[in-house]
Protein backbone atom coordinates (compact mmCIF):
# COMPACT_ATOMS: atom_id res chain seq x y z
CA UNK A 1 0.00 0.00 0.00
CA UNK A 2 1.19 3.52 -0.54
CA UNK A 3 1.54 6.53 -2.76
CA UNK A 4 4.20 6.57 -5.41
CA UNK A 5 6.28 9.64 -4.72
CA UNK A 6 9.43 11.22 -3.38
CA UNK A 7 10.25 12.84 -0.06
CA UNK A 8 12.84 15.54 0.46
CA UNK A 9 13.81 16.80 3.90
CA UNK A 10 15.25 19.94 5.41
CA UNK A 11 16.84 19.61 8.85
CA UNK A 12 15.93 15.89 9.18
CA UNK A 13 16.02 14.28 12.61
CA UNK A 14 18.04 11.07 12.99
CA UNK A 15 15.79 7.99 13.14
CA UNK A 16 14.73 7.05 16.67
CA UNK A 17 15.20 3.56 18.14
CA UNK A 18 11.94 1.85 17.11
CA UNK A 19 11.80 3.64 13.77
CA UNK A 20 15.34 2.55 12.94
CA UNK A 21 14.60 -1.10 13.70
CA UNK A 22 11.29 -1.04 11.85
CA UNK A 23 13.14 0.30 8.81
CA UNK A 24 15.81 -2.39 9.14
CA UNK A 25 13.33 -5.25 9.59
CA UNK A 26 11.15 -4.09 6.68
CA UNK A 27 14.18 -3.77 4.41
CA UNK A 28 15.60 -7.19 5.36
CA UNK A 29 12.22 -8.91 4.90
CA UNK A 30 11.78 -7.23 1.53
CA UNK A 31 15.28 -7.93 0.21
CA UNK A 32 15.73 -11.46 1.56
CA UNK A 33 12.16 -12.73 1.52
CA UNK A 34 10.52 -11.00 -1.44
CA UNK A 35 13.38 -10.12 -3.79
CA UNK A 36 15.65 -13.14 -3.30
CA UNK A 37 13.66 -16.08 -1.91
CA UNK A 38 10.39 -15.49 -3.78
CA UNK A 39 12.01 -14.49 -7.04
CA UNK A 40 14.72 -17.14 -7.24
CA UNK A 41 13.88 -20.05 -4.93
CA UNK A 42 10.09 -20.36 -4.85
CA UNK A 43 7.79 -21.28 -7.71
CA UNK A 44 4.99 -19.15 -6.27
CA UNK A 45 5.07 -15.99 -4.09
CA UNK A 46 4.33 -18.01 -0.97
CA UNK A 47 5.76 -15.40 1.40
CA UNK A 48 3.39 -12.75 0.07
CA UNK A 49 0.47 -15.16 0.01
CA UNK A 50 0.95 -16.38 3.58
CA UNK A 51 2.17 -13.19 5.24
CA UNK A 52 0.16 -10.66 3.24
CA UNK A 53 -3.41 -9.94 4.33
CA UNK A 54 -5.89 -12.05 2.34
CA UNK A 55 -9.33 -11.47 3.91
CA UNK A 56 -10.75 -14.85 2.85
CA UNK A 57 -7.91 -16.84 4.41
CA UNK A 58 -7.79 -14.59 7.46
CA UNK A 59 -11.42 -15.34 8.28
CA UNK A 60 -12.08 -18.80 6.80
CA UNK A 61 -8.72 -20.49 7.42
CA UNK A 62 -7.88 -18.58 10.63
CA UNK A 63 -4.67 -17.04 9.29
CA UNK A 64 -4.77 -14.79 12.34
CA UNK A 65 -1.21 -13.55 11.94
CA UNK A 66 -1.91 -11.81 8.64
CA UNK A 67 -3.24 -8.47 10.02
CA UNK A 68 0.16 -8.14 11.70
CA UNK A 69 2.60 -9.64 9.20
CA UNK A 70 1.23 -7.81 6.13
CA UNK A 71 2.81 -4.64 7.54
CA UNK A 72 6.28 -6.06 6.84
CA UNK A 73 5.69 -7.27 3.25
CA UNK A 74 6.26 -4.92 0.32
CA UNK A 75 6.06 -5.14 -3.45
CA UNK A 76 9.08 -6.21 -5.47
CA UNK A 77 9.41 -2.67 -6.78
CA UNK A 78 11.80 -0.81 -4.44
CA UNK A 79 9.73 2.38 -4.74
CA UNK A 80 6.99 0.87 -2.59
CA UNK A 81 9.41 0.13 0.25
CA UNK A 82 11.45 3.32 -0.13
CA UNK A 83 8.53 5.70 0.06
CA UNK A 84 6.98 3.90 3.03
CA UNK A 85 10.28 3.92 4.90
CA UNK A 86 10.84 7.60 4.19
CA UNK A 87 7.37 8.35 5.51
CA UNK A 88 8.08 6.22 8.59
CA UNK A 89 11.37 8.08 9.08
CA UNK A 90 9.74 11.51 8.94
CA UNK A 91 6.54 10.88 10.87
CA UNK A 92 7.65 8.07 13.15
CA UNK A 93 10.80 9.73 14.48
CA UNK A 94 8.86 12.76 15.67
CA UNK A 95 6.10 10.68 17.24
CA UNK A 96 8.50 8.31 19.00
CA UNK A 97 10.40 11.24 20.51
CA UNK A 98 7.11 12.71 21.69
CA UNK A 99 5.56 9.52 23.07
CA UNK A 100 8.47 7.24 23.83
CA UNK A 101 9.29 3.94 22.15
CA UNK A 102 6.74 1.73 23.91
CA UNK A 103 3.69 3.85 23.17
CA UNK A 104 4.82 4.59 19.63
CA UNK A 105 5.09 0.88 18.83
CA UNK A 106 1.70 0.26 20.45
CA UNK A 107 0.12 2.98 18.34
CA UNK A 108 1.87 1.87 15.15
CA UNK A 109 0.73 -1.74 15.40
CA UNK A 110 -2.76 -0.94 16.66
CA UNK A 111 -3.23 1.35 13.64
CA UNK A 112 -1.90 -1.27 11.22
CA UNK A 113 -3.67 -4.30 12.70
CA UNK A 114 -6.90 -2.37 13.21
CA UNK A 115 -6.78 -1.22 9.60
CA UNK A 116 -6.28 -4.83 8.46
CA UNK A 117 -9.30 -6.02 10.43
CA UNK A 118 -11.49 -3.17 9.18
CA UNK A 119 -10.33 -3.84 5.63
CA UNK A 120 -11.20 -7.54 5.90
CA UNK A 121 -14.66 -6.78 7.30
CA UNK A 122 -15.32 -4.21 4.59
CA UNK A 123 -14.05 -6.64 1.93
CA UNK A 124 -16.73 -9.18 2.86
CA UNK A 125 -19.42 -6.50 2.88
CA UNK A 126 -18.24 -5.25 -0.50
CA UNK A 127 -18.26 -8.77 -1.96
CA UNK A 128 -21.77 -9.49 -0.66
CA UNK A 129 -23.10 -6.21 -2.05
CA UNK A 130 -21.39 -6.32 -5.46
CA UNK A 131 -20.78 -10.00 -6.15
CA UNK A 132 -17.08 -9.35 -6.94
CA UNK A 133 -14.90 -11.63 -4.78
CA UNK A 134 -11.49 -10.51 -6.05
CA UNK A 135 -10.93 -8.30 -3.02
CA UNK A 136 -11.24 -11.34 -0.74
CA UNK A 137 -8.51 -13.39 -2.38
CA UNK A 138 -5.94 -10.76 -3.35
CA UNK A 139 -3.38 -10.06 -0.60
CA UNK A 140 -2.86 -6.56 0.73
CA UNK A 141 0.74 -5.74 1.66
CA UNK A 142 2.75 -2.83 3.00
CA UNK A 143 3.11 -0.56 6.02
CA UNK A 144 0.98 2.23 4.58
CA UNK A 145 -2.09 1.57 6.74
CA UNK A 146 -0.06 1.98 9.94
CA UNK A 147 1.64 5.03 8.45
CA UNK A 148 -1.68 6.69 7.66
CA UNK A 149 -2.55 6.26 11.32
CA UNK A 150 0.76 7.91 12.16
CA UNK A 151 -0.01 10.74 9.76
CA UNK A 152 -3.23 11.42 11.66
CA UNK A 153 -1.28 11.55 14.93
CA UNK A 154 1.34 13.82 13.36
CA UNK A 155 -1.35 16.19 12.16
CA UNK A 156 -2.81 16.34 15.68
CA UNK A 157 0.42 16.71 17.67
CA UNK A 158 2.55 18.58 15.13
CA UNK A 159 -0.20 20.49 13.36
CA UNK A 160 1.81 23.71 13.10
CA UNK A 161 4.73 22.10 11.26
CA UNK A 162 5.20 23.38 7.73
CA UNK A 163 4.85 20.91 4.87
CA UNK A 164 5.60 21.66 1.23
CA UNK A 165 3.16 19.80 -1.01
CA UNK A 166 4.48 19.21 -4.54
CA UNK A 167 7.58 21.23 -3.56
CA UNK A 168 5.81 24.57 -3.99
CA UNK A 169 2.67 24.68 -1.83
CA UNK A 170 3.31 25.24 1.89
CA UNK A 171 0.60 24.15 4.30
CA UNK A 172 0.39 23.27 7.97
CA UNK A 173 0.70 19.59 8.79
CA UNK A 174 -2.86 19.38 10.13
CA UNK A 175 -4.29 20.57 6.83
CA UNK A 176 -1.94 18.33 4.88
CA UNK A 177 -3.11 15.22 6.73
CA UNK A 178 -6.75 16.25 6.31
CA UNK A 179 -6.08 16.73 2.60
CA UNK A 180 -4.52 13.28 2.22
CA UNK A 181 -7.31 11.66 4.23
CA UNK A 182 -9.94 13.35 2.07
CA UNK A 183 -8.22 12.08 -1.08
CA UNK A 184 -8.30 8.51 0.24
CA UNK A 185 -11.99 8.71 1.17
CA UNK A 186 -12.91 10.22 -2.20
CA UNK A 187 -10.98 7.49 -4.02
CA UNK A 188 -12.84 4.79 -2.09
CA UNK A 189 -16.21 6.41 -2.76
CA UNK A 190 -15.51 6.95 -6.45
CA UNK A 191 -13.49 3.88 -7.38
CA UNK A 192 -14.20 1.25 -4.74
CA UNK A 193 -11.87 -0.31 -2.16
CA UNK A 194 -8.87 -0.48 -4.49
CA UNK A 195 -7.64 1.61 -7.39
CA UNK A 196 -5.11 -0.03 -9.66
CA UNK A 197 -2.76 -1.70 -7.19
CA UNK A 198 -3.40 0.70 -4.31
CA UNK A 199 -5.67 -0.48 -1.46
CA UNK A 200 -7.18 2.88 -0.56
CA UNK A 201 -9.67 1.22 1.76
CA UNK A 202 -6.81 -0.04 3.96
CA UNK A 203 -5.43 3.51 4.13
CA UNK A 204 -8.82 4.75 5.31
CA UNK A 205 -8.83 1.94 7.88
CA UNK A 206 -5.50 3.20 9.21
CA UNK A 207 -6.85 6.74 9.44
CA UNK A 208 -9.96 5.60 11.32
CA UNK A 209 -8.08 3.28 13.68
CA UNK A 210 -5.35 5.80 14.46
CA UNK A 211 -7.82 8.59 15.18
CA UNK A 212 -10.05 6.43 17.39
CA UNK A 213 -7.04 5.13 19.33
CA UNK A 214 -5.78 8.64 20.06
CA UNK A 215 -9.22 9.72 21.29
CA UNK A 216 -9.94 6.58 23.33
CA UNK A 217 -6.52 5.99 24.91
CA UNK A 218 -6.75 8.77 27.55
CA UNK A 219 -9.87 7.08 28.95
CA UNK A 220 -8.18 3.66 28.92
CA UNK A 221 -4.96 4.83 30.53
CA UNK A 222 -5.72 7.82 32.72
CA UNK A 223 -2.69 9.55 34.10
CA UNK A 224 -0.62 9.86 30.91
CA UNK A 225 0.10 8.29 27.57
CA UNK A 226 3.79 7.66 28.00
CA UNK A 227 4.63 10.89 26.26
CA UNK A 228 7.97 12.57 26.52
CA UNK A 229 8.83 16.03 25.38
CA UNK A 230 10.13 16.06 21.83
CA UNK A 231 12.07 18.65 19.99
CA UNK A 232 10.17 21.88 19.38
CA UNK A 233 12.26 22.80 16.41
CA UNK A 234 10.29 23.57 13.32
CA UNK A 235 11.38 20.83 11.00
CA UNK A 236 10.49 21.51 7.39
CA UNK A 237 9.58 18.78 4.95
CA UNK A 238 8.98 18.71 1.26
CA UNK A 239 6.76 15.96 -0.02
CA UNK A 240 5.80 15.14 -3.57
CA UNK A 241 2.81 12.89 -4.02
CA UNK A 242 2.23 11.21 -7.35
CA UNK A 243 -0.90 9.10 -7.55
CA UNK A 244 -0.44 7.96 -11.15
CA UNK A 245 -1.57 4.37 -11.41
CA UNK A 246 0.70 1.65 -12.55
CA UNK A 247 -0.51 -0.44 -15.45
CA UNK A 248 -3.39 -2.62 -14.32
CA UNK A 249 -2.94 -6.36 -14.56
CA UNK A 250 -5.90 -8.56 -15.40
CA UNK A 251 -5.29 -10.48 -12.17
CA UNK A 252 -3.16 -8.45 -9.76
CA UNK A 253 -0.92 -10.52 -7.53
CA UNK A 254 -1.42 -8.15 -4.62
CA UNK A 255 -2.63 -4.72 -3.64
CA UNK A 256 -0.39 -2.35 -1.73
Amino acid sequence: MGYRGQVQFQQPLPPSFAVKWLMIINTVVWFVGVVIVEQYFLKEPYITLYLGLEPFRFVKDFFLWQPFTYLFIHATSPLHLIFNMLLLYWVGSSLERLWGTRFFLLFYFVSGVGAGILYSLAAFIYTLSTGHPEILVTPVIGASAALFGCLVAYGIYFGEQLVYFMFFFPMKARYFTIFLGAIEVIMVLNNGPVQGKVANLAHVGGIITGYIFIKVWPFINRGGRGQSQGSSRRTKLRLVVNNDEQAKDDKPKYWN
